[in-house]
């Protein structure tokens, strides 16, 4: 009897990356019927997803016009058109629901699942890959992609075993969250094999500032207030509406969003000052009109007694800190100019920009594969035959509230669909 050694197992589609958009990826690749591999150097899938909004998973967004949404995304957006007319928040939505997933809009047209359970959403997509008969390879780390004349041939994992395929993804994600795994290998890997990478940042990150005052109001959440942005002494955004004080710093969600532009304008070595107006409904005038009648009528009142009418309790060491003036100071005792200066601080309390607080809080990364080299119509690599590419290694990134998660719903569902046609594997 003459034994024949079995030659290495050899996939239609490769995914390397096991995140939403590696998952949508290889769901899509083995529905179009393609023998489909997932890699996850993690024990498990889906572990940043766990993390998003919360812990709830903020998974799309109620925006169903493209048009609107991509304005959201800014410059880049255009590339997306394709993807989002093949697999935008309304199939994404759907995607979930016929599958038995629960959902429910917040304010913001934000689409979260009614238990408010990130791993409600992560069991359904491992449900469905076990489905559609996608093989796993987690827990092991992929050392290199090896080319040759302008195509992939295989990937060498760690260990030196070797997997060949027809066509791989990649879907690594970004730097944000290095403990969920998301380390930057791919940017590597598609440096490597001739790709462009824009200039890396973290985006949608907390905010450091050089005054350390913050401290004493650390955990002070603001509500409606508006932030003012300041470049080289020069506004340049304002956004309203809810923000908090960190032990270094501010976050919340109008300062992820202010921090979006901020990465860039930073390492050109611009100053970057903020403005929190505590009181956006009033104007300056009026607002110094109204403690000029309240100092009348509420004379013999301590100024610590008075402080809850015009700022959070929490506030109060703050504002009396910056101030200067004395808790037990009455009101008919404040001087014009003391009244003026605390008028000053309630609708722009400054604080000067240090540094964002990086990639380990970051919810989403700034730049990344130049889209000039990536097809828009199928993900595919412009520089590398079966090479394509989902999700956040790609220099696609947007605000919060469910748009980075759809970004990767539709760039992964469409280079899966892509990879795994009878076209593409030719």
């Amino acid at each position: 009897m003459v034994f024949v050694e079995k030659g290495p197992e050899k996939f239609d589609v490769v995914v390397v990356g096991g995140g939403p958009a590696g998952m949508m990826a290889a769901i899509q690749a083995a529905d179009s019927g393609a023998k489909t591999l997932l890699i996850e150097k993690n024990r498990s899938l889906g572990k940043k997803l766990l993390l998003t909004g919360k812990g709830r998973c903020n998974l799309t967004c109620a925006v169903y016009d493209n048009k609107e949404f991509i304005e959201k995304i800014g410059k880049n957006g255009k590339f997306l058109f394709e993807a989002l007319k093949n697999f935008g928040p309304l199939k994404t939505i759907n995607f979930f629901e016929k599958r038995g997933l629960k959902l429910k809009e917040e304010r913001g047209k934000r689409i979260f699942p009614v238990s408010d359970e990130a791993s409600a959403v992560l069991d359904l997509l491992v449900k469905t890959l076990k489905e559609k008969r996608v093989s796993f390879k987690l827990g092991e780390k992929l050392a290199d992609f090896k080319t040759k004349d302008g195509k992939i041939e295989y990937v060498e994992m760690a260990s030196g075993e070797k997997v060949f395929g027809e066509n791989f993804i990649l879907a690594t994600g970004g730097k944000s969250y290095p403990v969920t795994g998301s380390t930057g290998d791919g940017y590597a890997w598609a440096e490597k094999m001739g790709h462009n990478i824009e200039h890396l940042f973290p985006s949608l990150s907390p905010i450091q500032t050089e005054e350390d005052w913050v401290k004493v109001a650390e955990g002070t959440s603001l509500k409606n207030v508006k932030l003012k942005i300041f470049q080289d002494e020069k506004k340049s955004a304002e956004y309203f509406g809810e923000m908090l004080f960190t032990h270094s710093g501010v976050s919340g969600p109008i300062v992820l969003l202010a921090s979006q532009e901020m990465g860039p304008v930073l390492a050109a070595g611009k100053k970057v000052r903020l403005e929190i107006d505590l009181k956006p409904a009033v104007e300056f005038n009026e607002l110094d009109l109204r403690l000029q009648k309240d100092f009348k009528l509420k004379a013999h009142t301590d100024f610590k007694n008075y402080l809850p009418d015009l700022a959070p309790k929490s506030l109060a060491d703050l504002i009396m800190f910056l101030s200067g003036l004395s808790a037990r100071k009455k009101l008919f005792e404040i001087t014009r100019e003391e009244r003026r200066s605390l008028v000053k601080i309630l609708k722009g309390l400054k604080l000067n920009v240090k540094d964002l607080t990086g990639y380990s809080l970051a919810v989403v990364t700034r730049g990344g594969v130049d889209l000039k080299e990536i097809d828009p119509k199928t993900m595919r690599s412009r520089k590398v035959k079966n090479l394509f590419f989902a999700g956040e290694i790609l220099d696609l990134d947007g605000p919060t509230g469910g748009y980075n998660l759809q970004i990767c719903w539709s760039t992964g569902f469409l280079a899966g669909k892509s990879a795994g046609s009878v076209y593409n594997l030719e």
